[in-house]
């Protein structure tokens, strides 16, 4: 039998519990009343922040509130993901990632404390950026073609960079070197740009990676670009083929982007930025600044980014398994 104190207790949480369920649309009509953090799992500069960052512009111009990007590297994103998954889900802390955090961390990390698929609440889907092949110009190659035999030809020389271990340019060149049968050694970097300064430098002689920080080293004959990884051709370098047309069928490698919150994030506040995030998207200001950072644009709302998650899931797990690819 409940002691008197506890049941008062009782009804006083219940009471409490019905007042915010109750207020759950009115809060949400008041908010934000106060700076919104967005958290990035990775360093300033790199394509995810830059997305984030054009987000938050227009975020804060529609909702006239401060959006505040905070950049929280570390544990390929699970440092960043695990602090909102912990997060009050009240609209004021935001999680805005590429897919690894998202999702291929489930696949790679054996004590991941979060389940990328089931603790988070989906928002929306903007846009998503393709891979590409590149190497230093002193390496004898001019195509992919010559890239394999090169490899097949001397091997254990060929080095390749990702900007991670895990991340989408480790597990795509552990794809492709499968399917070409040959091999490479993996040098993982702390992001894009020490990558990018080592292809420069020559330092490392094959980059694979988000086409970003690459095209206008490719524009300037600095670094060769040899292919992109996904099925179609990237407008800011049409002349350069994809893996398909390079000989290479069956990669189709990018990374898309997405808002998400802690679990249990309102419905008005899921539905309000993924309206603003659609009309971004859409809008010519958007299309242009999103395409002169290499960003495909294109918009989801909260089902889009649960079914990019678990497609995202479903694509790599042969390929982490069959590279054994795995973290603690």
């Amino acid at each position: 039998m409940m002691c008197p104190i506890s049941r008062r207790g009782f009804m006083v949480s219940m009471a409490g519990a019905g007042v915010l369920a109750a207020g759950g649309p009115a809060f949400a009509e008041t908010w934000p009343s106060r700076p919104v953090t967005i958290v990035v799992p990775f360093p300033a500069g790199a394509s995810t922040d830059v997305v984030a960052r054009l987000l938050a512009e227009k975020l804060r111009s529609e909702l006239g509130q401060g959006f505040v990007v905070e950049n929280k590297t570390g544990a390929g994103g699970n440092i960043a993901a695990t602090g909102v998954v912990r997060a009050t889900a009240d609209g004021y802390t935001l999680l805005f990632s590429s897919s690894g955090p998202l999702a291929t961390n489930k696949l790679l990390y054996k004590k991941l404390t979060f389940d990328p698929l089931a603790d988070f609440a989906p928002i929306a889907l903007l846009g998503d950026v393709q891979g590409i092949v590149a190497v230093h110009p002193s390496l004898p190659v001019k195509s992919f073609a010559e890239l394999v035999a090169y490899g097949k030809a001397n091997p254990g020389k060929l080095t390749f960079g990702s900007p991670g271990f895990g991340l989408m340019g480790h597990v795509t060149g552990e794809l492709i070197q499968r399917k070409a049968d040959f091999r490479m050694t993996h040098v993982p970097y702390r992001g894009s740009a020490p990558l990018s300064t080592d292809l420069l430098a020559g330092t490392v002689n094959v980059a694979i990676d988000f086409i970003p920080a690459y095209i206008p080293h490719v524009k300037s004959g600095a670094i060769r670009a040899l292919a992109v990884t996904s099925d179609q051709r990237a407008p800011q370098l049409p002349e350069v083929p994809t893996l398909s047309e390079a000989g290479l069928p069956g990669v189709n490698a990018t990374g898309w982007f997405a808002m998400v919150g802690p679990k249990g994030l309102p419905e008005p506040i899921v539905t309000r930025i993924a309206a603003i995030t659609r009309a971004y998207v859409e809008s010519a200001d958007g299309r242009e600044k999103l395409a002169t950072i290499g960003v495909r644009s294109f918009s989801g709302d909260a089902a889009a980014v649960k079914t990019a998650q678990t497609q995202e899931v479903a694509k790599w797990a042969d390929v982490v398994k069959a590279a054994a690819i795995s973290l603690d």
